[in-house]
């Protein structure tokens, strides 16, 4: 028991990292049976993680549409609206960035011929546990049921809603996200028995130096358009993040940097009472780092497996991938855990590709925690001025 709660207490990213090495080793080192052991245990994790997912997208999407759309006035839909197209631009940017760079670092080729020439592992047995509806149905009824909640103000709905979104992020924090170690060992294991492994692990430093470069790009690009509007000098604006930036580089939690985050944003001139809204909302809302990654990542897996790229289903990705963002829960992994829906039904991704989405992107999670928290200080910039030209406005026609 005490060996369980020190693995625990390591966090994510170093289960993974340790699950990545062990399963290369014991693929390496281990006979078949041990190998397909771990390939049983996938074949059944990989089919709950897909019963899970319409559920998820259900309980997550639906109360957020339904309180955006309830709760609060101006200010709260023009930052959920900034929140959403920061990350649809960020998703377009990395998809573009991606699909010019990455062929140059990935020979598609020759990956083929890796994967193609691989002795596939069969498990000993596996269940089939059908999802109960397909994802875009599933996201229809989210956005309908959604929708209806805010303009109707069904509040006993949308309390039990609540509560089963608390579920959800309950079974992805105690159910999914502890086994995820385990499930990428068993991928690992198996491509290392399969001769896949240092094939990936290549293609993965590569993806994981541009991506740390795309993620400096999009927050001086943020923090230019921001100074822009709000007329500051963006660098400055963008060092006085910084602090806010190294926390979560240290915690991979936005709600974490929460503290810092506000005393960073307030520093930068932004009111005490902007800030408090706007920073802890766009804790929640605001992943403009993690689309990038993930759209990133997705491509990367798509040329490594020879899929492939059509412009307007990119598009489409982009678009779904964003409010699945602005739904993800606060907790380890739960922007990729919310993706996996929009990955299957858009592009395709089956268990294996899903696994090895997740491995790349927990591999820099810190990165894109710290992204996502200092580009909420440009939001909070920008909401600050529309803030104080509302409250002239006001001040106006109270005097008259």
């Amino acid at each position: 028991m005490r060996l369980f709660e020190r693995i625990k207490s390591l966090g994510l990213l170093p289960r993974v990292i340790a699950g990545i090495i062990l399963g290369i080793v014991g693929g390496l080192c281990m006979p078949l049976s041990v190998v397909r052991v771990m390939s049983t245990f996938n074949a059944v994790f990989g089919n709950f993680l897909g019963f899970l997912i319409p559920l998820i997208i259900f309980g997550l999407v639906t109360p957020a549409i339904a309180s955006i759309g309830k709760d609060a006035g101006r200010l709260l839909l023009i930052t959920a609206g900034i929140a959403y197209c920061s990350s649809v631009a960020s998703g377009l940017f990395s998809w573009l960035t991606s699909a010019t760079v990455f062929p140059h670092l990935i020979d598609a080729e020759s990956a083929g011929q890796v994967i193609d020439g691989a002795v596939k592992v069969e498990p000993y047995f596996t269940i089939a546990i059908p999802p109960l509806a397909d994802v875009m149905s599933v996201l229809i009824l989210s956005f309908t049921l959604g929708l209806g909640m805010a303009a109707f103000n069904s509040q006993s709905l949308k309390r039990g809603l609540d509560e089963l979104r608390d579920i959800i992020a309950k079974t992805i924090s105690v159910a999914l996200v502890p086994l995820l170690p385990l499930y990428i060992m068993g991928i690992f294991m198996e491509m290392a028995y399969t001769g896949q492994a240092w094939h990936v692990i290549n293609v993965f430093i590569a993806i994981i130096g541009v991506i740390f470069v795309m993620h400096v790009v999009l927050l001086l690009a943020q923090y230019c358009i921001a100074g822009v509007v709000v007329h500051r000098n963006p660098l400055k604006a963008l060092a006085t993040m910084l602090p806010a930036y190294a926390t979560a580089l240290g915690t991979s939690s936005s709600a974490a940097t929460i503290p810092v985050t506000l005393q960073c944003a307030r520093r930068n001139g932004v009111s005490a009472e902007v800030a408090d809204f706007v920073i802890p909302l766009c804790a929640t809302i605001h992943l403009s780092g993690s689309a990038m990654k993930i759209t990133a990542c997705a491509v990367a897996l798509m040329l490594m497996q020879g899929m492939p790229i059509d412009a307007w289903t990119m598009v489409g990705f982009v678009m779904m991938l964003a409010v699945m963002m602005v739904a993800a829960p606060g907790v380890p992994g739960g922007a990729i855990m919310a993706a996996l829906g929009v990955l299957a039904s858009i592009l395709g991704f089956d268990a294996d590709r899903q696994a090895l989405m997740i491995a790349l992107y927990i591999a820099m999670d810190s990165f894109g925690t710290a992204c996502n928290v200092t580009g909420d200080g440009a939001i909070a910039l920008v909401v600050n001025l529309i803030s104080n030209k509302n409250q002239i406005l006001s001040d106006n026609e109270s005097r008259r």
